[in-house]
């Protein structure tokens, strides 16, 4: 299957640590021919960190988007009935936004854009980035993975002696987990180391 032509909403949580990961997958499904709509977290937008200003990251995801982001709730309230998604995804997904989605809370244009997408029928595609997955996290990860049309990138421990309890998608997967999702089936295997070697 190729994503040429999909459109594919796009949708980034706080787990800031990670965006250096993410971004080039966000390029590759330019590069690959898909629409790609950008959708951010308030704290995407207004949080400067370790690592990085929020301007500069919202910046970069314009350039490589060519899209507005949707960055607010009427922003992201079309992509409902009016402008469908043949995919939304959110990588990443922090522990946070997790809790919140397994549990019916839709208080961010991120998760508008996932609920509108399965309300649709089509797939939401998550790349968790959390360090509570094995801890009380846990519930929310298995609800979700049980849920009809929500997919998950491949994941795995990334520092097990010192975070025994952090859990964080190969993002390197997220096209041909998308792809899988497309064609409603979840990219296997799911747990995985989470560098290769």
């Amino acid at each position: 299957m190729s994503l040429k032509g999909k459109h594919i909403g796009f949708g980034l949580t706080g787990s800031h640590c990670t965006y250096d990961e993410v971004l080039p997958e966000m390029k590759k499904l330019v590069d690959l021919g898909a629409k790609v709509t950008p959708f951010v977290t308030h704290t995407v937008a207004s949080t400067d960190t370790k690592f990085g200003k929020s301007e500069d990251w919202i910046q970069k995801i314009k350039e490589i988007t060519q899209e507005d982001i949707v960055d607010s709730m009427p922003k992201a309230e079309p992509f409902g009935p009016s402008t469908p998604l043949d995919c939304m995804v959110i990588a990443p997904m922090t522990g946070n936004s997790t809790s919140k989605f397994a549990n019916a809370m839709t208080d961010s244009p991120v998760l508008m854009g996932a609920k509108a997408t399965l309300r649709n029928g089509k797939p939401v595609v998550l790349a968790i980035s959390t360090n509570d997955a094995l801890g009380l996290n846990g519930v929310n990860i298995m609800r979700l993975m049980a849920t009809k049309n929500i997919f998950f990138v491949p994941f795995g421990q990334d520092n097990p002696q010192v975070k025994p309890n952090s859990l964080v998608a190969r993002m390197e997967a997220l096209p041909e987990t998308i792809e899988s999702a497309i064609a409603g089936k979840q990219y296997q295997p799911v747990l995985v180391e989470k560098f290769r070697d």
